[in-house]
């Protein structure tokens, strides 16, 4: 038992010193239980507590409680796995369908980064909002407008008419490791000025939100902070006060999983908002997936450590123009290793619009340098997927399918099996292994090779892995209502 108990003012005395900013004494120099006083001990205590207390008051007149008006709509429900946290306000009793409709009071966090006004907080917060209301910690209530909002990164600005305000700084995010001090100040729940604290549990968490349509650039801090609804855009920061990042999205109530903006997407993203009203994105139009064990195994990608294959290229966008290929691997961005889609997405994100990117590519065996030069991100990603069907893939060419997602039912929602999911074929061309092998538009793909395809970009991979091992490719469909095969002849997908 004693030696617990030593191990507490070892602990007490680093945190204090590092509080301080002193190099801490090693483990092995601090005195032992026995020969520190009580006194020294209760000041050891003092001295954390205090540490705590003084990042509080040193961030907290920066931070900004954010009240948005916003007209009520059927959509505006909580999410499972972000901050939306809207409260319907009225009277009694039911509306008639004529009048306005209620409006929805969204309410979150911002912080100041300049003292003439610029507020920083997330575009979910203020999104669609008529009426933005700002509270500042000294009591002082101000109208906002936005400056600029960028919904891909969920990142806004707002400016409110005011001077000589308390701002943040920011450290630098790539900076920050993993098992750091970290704390939060929010207005969780309508409690306004909530301060609470944690460590960074991970960082460069992504895939958590995105989908085809708004694709989202996702490099998110992880942390352990006890983040609720309400603490959106609010500051997530340091001992010493310095903002690491913005936090974002939270995984359920009080489970210890939130996520937070990382610092240096916030500053880049940011300045160009405050700069031009808007965010421009370098883009290289393409689907990738990351190369998983059972991808690795496989006779077309044998002998790869790890990379993303590449699944689609988008019609007319910078890839597109380019030698690269559906099928190839990348394995590495301008000489840096890529191990998964999130890496891909780091290294392009740090381009600028009309930069080359060298992508390092595995090709049937051989490795090649091919050259993208980017563009800008779409506004309208609805359009490029529906360019995409009609774009001639080496699976087109190979198969002669032309797919396309699942049409929508009456209620807008995509039909799909209930089971698979799938992707619809919208057209067959003649005298293809499609139309030999009686697949006609209209039928539903569920699986190629008993693998499962829930949309186009899996099923195309699945397609082009299949082809370029077998000679017969067996695909399953629903077709009225039944559930059939087709057997594609092919001789392969050629490199």
């Amino acid at each position: 038992m004693p030696k617990y108990r030593a191990v507490v003012p070892v602990l007490c005395f680093a945190l204090a010193a590092l509080s301080h900013g002193q190099t801490p004494v090693p483990a092995a120099s601090p005195a032992s239980p026995s020969q520190l006083s009580p006194e020294a001990g209760h000041d050891l205590l003092h001295e954390i507590d205090d540490a705590l207390a003084s990042v509080f008051d040193k961030v907290a007149p920066a931070v900004v409680i954010i009240e948005a008006d916003k007209k009520a709509s059927g959509d505006d429900q909580d999410q499972s796995f972000d901050f939306y946290f809207h409260t319907p306000e009225g009277g009694e009793g039911e509306h008639n369908s004529h009048l306005p409709e209620p409006s929805v009071r969204s309410e979150g966090s911002g912080f100041i980064v300049r003292p003439d006004g610029y507020i920083y907080t997330n575009y979910h917060v203020i999104e669609d909002a008529d009426k933005i209301d700002v509270k500042l910690r000294d009591h002082r209530h101000f109208y906002a407008h936005v400056v600029g909002a960028d919904e891909r990164t969920d990142i806004a600005v707002l400016k409110i008419d005011a001077t000589n305000l308390p701002t943040l700084q920011f450290v630098d995010s790539d900076s920050v490791r993993v098992g750091q001090m970290c704390f939060a100040i929010g207005i969780p729940y309508n409690l306004d000025y909530s301060f609470c604290r944690g460590v960074v549990s991970a960082k460069g968490r992504g895939n958590l939100t995105s989908t085809a349509m708004k694709p989202m650039y996702e490099d998110y801090i992880q942390t352990d902070a006890l983040i609720n609804p309400g603490n959106s855009g609010g500051p997530l920061f340091d001992i010493d006060g310095r903002v690491m990042g913005m936090n974002t999205l939270i995984n359920g109530i009080n489970r210890g999983l939130a996520f937070a903006i990382p610092s240096n997407m916030l500053k880049d993203v940011g300045s160009q908002l405050i700069a031009t009203g808007k965010a421009i994105h370098p883009w290289l139009g393409i689907t990738v997936s990351t190369l998983d064990d059972e991808m690795q195994d496989s006779e077309r990608f044998h002998g790869l450590d790890g990379g993303v294959c590449v699944e689609t290229i988008e019609a007319d966008a910078p890839a597109y123009k380019s030698d690269l290929r559906p099928n190839d691997v990348i394995i590495k961005v301008d000489g840096i290793p890529v191990l998964t889609t999130h890496d891909l997405q780091r290294e392009v994100l740090r381009k600028k619009v009309g930069e080359s990117v060298d992508l390092n590519v595995w090709r049937a065996g051989k490795t090649m340098d091919i050259d993208v030069v980017t563009d800008e991100l779409p506004a309208d990603m609805s359009k490029v997927a529906q360019n995409h069907t009609h774009a001639k893939s080496a699976i087109y060419e190979m198969y002669g399918l032309e797919l396309a997602p699942p049409p929508p039912n009456s209620q807008g929602q995509p039909v799909q099996n209930r089971i698979t999911g799938g992707v619809v074929v919208n057209g067959v061309i003649g005298d293809s292994p499609a139309s030999r092998a009686g697949v006609h538009p209209g039928d539903l793909i569920t699986a190629v090779e008993e693998k499962n395809v829930p949309d186009a970009s899996s099923c195309l991979a699945a397609l082009g892995m299949a082809g370029s091992a077998h000679p017969r490719v067996t695909i399953s469909l629903l077709r009225d209502g039944q559930k059939t095969r087709a057997i594609l002849q092919t001789a392969g997908i050629s490199p």
